[in-house]
């Protein structure tokens, strides 16, 4: 295959060869090469010349034809991004995104027209189709059927990922709702759990780095998309997701364009674990309605569940919240029918009173699926939504917890732009649960703030098999899910049992000092401090004081060390104060030296051991270094906080 450097003049009297043109990033290490041999577009990519993925296919099938097979390069374009932009919401504050950037124009066959756009960084791949209308000015708008965009990874890389759940199932037929299990490590050739293939983000290990993919730029105009089974393409929703509402394709006005996807490689976990391209190659959507705040929040329901929702519970977390200089307390399911309209207006005064602002709880619909709690009926339509948006204003309340979204046709892309667009204008901010992965909603959407899309902390209370992997889980995510979105893991526990009077049911498995590192690991903009009223009361003064003192907003996010699922180091500096957190899954205690000499440190918070090496508690100490280095000893299930 001869490797030409294109232009449409050189193109056309080459009609029988195969075209190829690359482009590569700025520091001249990653580079994507696009070929049209046998008339088939395909992309890959390398790293320092090792390869990351294989010659994948390119293209999709749309009402009006069909660009998977017999594409031919017609010309290329090339250009250069730098820009600047700043969010307050996400691992880092200020962004600086640079980029070569590469334009192929493909013809098919019959002479229609598209295109395929990659923007490449050092460490980041993003690109997307670009459909134009065809001869004569037609057609103007396009239904997208299904892509052939493919993912060929090199022999031997294994897999860190999480099956796509089958629609209209598990509790009250509300899957797919991105919270199964992960496996690691394992073989691409496995078939997934349900056979309806992967969701977003994908890890993988490859013999020579990390590769991890997803998307990011879907609204309203498409619908979201996951991995198939293996060998890897763009699969899109299923037909039967959201009770058959909404169709599984994209409708689309042209000329148009699809969702950016993104691929993230490394040699190393660093750039997995720092990249921002889900926010780098999109634009927000529309102005923020007032300068949103962020903070840390209560939640009676995680552990008192559906009986704490009642006015004299949720005064006690209120008071909680208060007590520990939080600035939200969220009131969850059934509130409307259990405490009533007119005593959350004055339970919302009373929280006011005390410095904290309520959160409220809806289910996003009635009719696609048969979630019973309420309120219902109340977000699913811009009549009634503005009616309850206003209201929600009225009385002081600043944020919602939107669940049971259950799908991701484009239908519900429109219902969460639809939620967002109108809170906005009322100055309410968004979290959802039972939902699809953020695909570039932080920047987007200026009132996002997380989305829970994960097996979250209430399958620690629901399942003793939840709380014994919950270590695993916490030390998987800064790799996968939460490095390409915000992540509503929903709470840092600190009852020792799962019970209200933290005396009976099952055991929290991880120990204090984990699950204070994964405030710091866990990363979202709202975070849930899930303490319970007795806990202060309960855990010794200095657990307190660390626990008033998180963050959780960022300047700067640093991976030091980790595996996915077995351990993670990570560094997080909020103005001008760097904190380490660290994380353990392993069943033995885990030494490591770690350089910290440019972070300023002078404290330690630890798990503290007996002379048998049983953890007694906690313990604040100074930071002793040698020569700038920190050795630390994490305790199985344990953790530790540097700051």
């Amino acid at each position: 295959m001869k490797k030409l450097m294109l232009s449409v003049a050189m193109l056309l009297p080459l009609a029988a060869m195969a075209r190829e043109v690359s482009v590569t990033s700025p520091n001249g290490k990653l580079v994507v090469t696009v070929c049209d041999d046998n008339q088939q577009a395909t992309y890959a990519v390398t790293l320092d010349s090792r390869q990351m993925l294989l010659p994948s296919a390119l293209g999709f099938k749309a009402d009006f034809g069909d660009f998977t097979q017999k594409l031919t390069i017609t010309g290329s374009k090339n250009a250069h991004a730098d820009h600047t932009y700043e969010m307050r919401q996400v691992k880092q504050s200020k962004m600086h995104y640079v980029a070569e950037q590469l334009t192929i124009d493909f013809e098919n066959a019959k002479g229609q027209k598209m295109s395929a756009e990659f923007s490449v960084s050092n460490n980041d791949v993003a690109f997307r189709y670009l459909i134009p209308r065809q001869k004569n000015d037609n057609p103007k708008c396009a239904v997208i059927q299904s892509e052939s965009t493919a993912f060929r990874l090199p022999d031997g890389t294994t897999t860190f990922i999480t099956p796509q759940s089958s629609p209209m199932v598990g509790w009250e037929r509300t899957k797919p709702s991105y919270e199964e299990g992960y496996s690691i490590d394992a073989a691409m050739t496995a078939r997934s759990q349900y056979r309806q293939g992967y969701t977003f983000p994908c890890l993988f290990h490859a013999p020579d780095g990390w590769v991890l993919i997803s998307e990011t730029g879907v609204d309203s105009h498409y619908c979201g998309s996951h991995l198939s089974d293996y060998p890897y393409t763009i699969a899109y929703p299923m037909v039967g997701e959201n009770n058959g509402n909404g169709t599984a394709t994209a409708g689309i006005a042209l000329p148009g364009k699809t969702p950016w996807r993104t691929i993230t490689v490394g040699t190393n976990l660093k750039p997995i674990v720092e990249t921002t391209i889900a926010y780098d190659v999109v634009e927000p959507l529309y102005e923020p309605s007032q300068d949103y705040s962020y903070g840390r929040y209560t939640w009676s329901w995680l552990i008192w569940q559906d009986n704490s929702i009642n006015y004299d519970d949720q005064v006690k977390f209120i008071d909680l919240a208060s007590a520990m200089g939080y600035e939200f307390c969220l009131v969850d399911n059934w509130w409307d029918q259990n405490i009533g309209r007119d005593r959350i207006v004055e339970l919302s005064k009373y929280a006011q009173s005390k410095g904290v602002s309520l959160m409220l709880w809806y289910n996003s619909n009635g009719h696609e699926n048969d979630a019973p709690q309420t309120p219902r009926n109340c977000l699913d339509n811009s009549i009634t939504r503005d009616r309850e948006m206003a209201w929600l204003k009225s009385i002081g309340v600043k944020g919602i917890k939107v669940d049971f979204f259950g799908g991701d046709k484009q239908e519900t892309m429109k219902l969460y732009e639809d939620i967002l667009f109108d809170a906005n204008r009322y100055g309410i901010q968004c979290i959802f649960h039972g939902c699809t992965l953020p695909r570039g909603w932080e920047r987007m959407y200026p009132n996002y703030v997380a989305s829970e899309a994960v097996l979250a902390s209430e399958n620690v209370y629901f399942s003793e098999g939840a709380a014994i992997r919950q270590a695993f889980d916490l030390t998987l995510h800064p790799f996968c899910r939460n490095a390409v979105g915000t992540m509503d893991w929903g709470g840092v526990i600190m009852n020792k049992f799962l019970s209200k009077d933290n005396k009976s049911r099952h055991t929290r498995k991880t120990t204090d000092a984990f699950e204070i590192a994964s405030a710091y690991t866990n990363q979202t903009a709202i975070q849930c401090i899930a303490m319970q009223p007795n806990n202060l009361q309960e855990l010794p003064q200095q657990e307190l004081e660390v626990l008033k003192a998180i963050p959780t907003t960022w300047d700067e996010t640093r991976f030091i060390d980790g595996y996915p699922g077995r351990y993670v180091v990570l560094a997080r500096r909020h103005g001008d104060k760097w904190y380490i957190a660290g994380l353990s899954a392993q069943k033995t205690p885990l030494t490591l030296t770690i350089d910290l000499a440019a972070y300023g440190l002078t404290q330690q918070f630890t798990d503290q051991v007996d002379k048998k090496g049983r953890i007694t508690g906690t313990a604040v100490t100074p930071l002793k270094l040698k020569k700038g280095k920190l050795t630390i000893t994490m305790q199985p299930n344990g953790g530790f906080l540097a700051y």
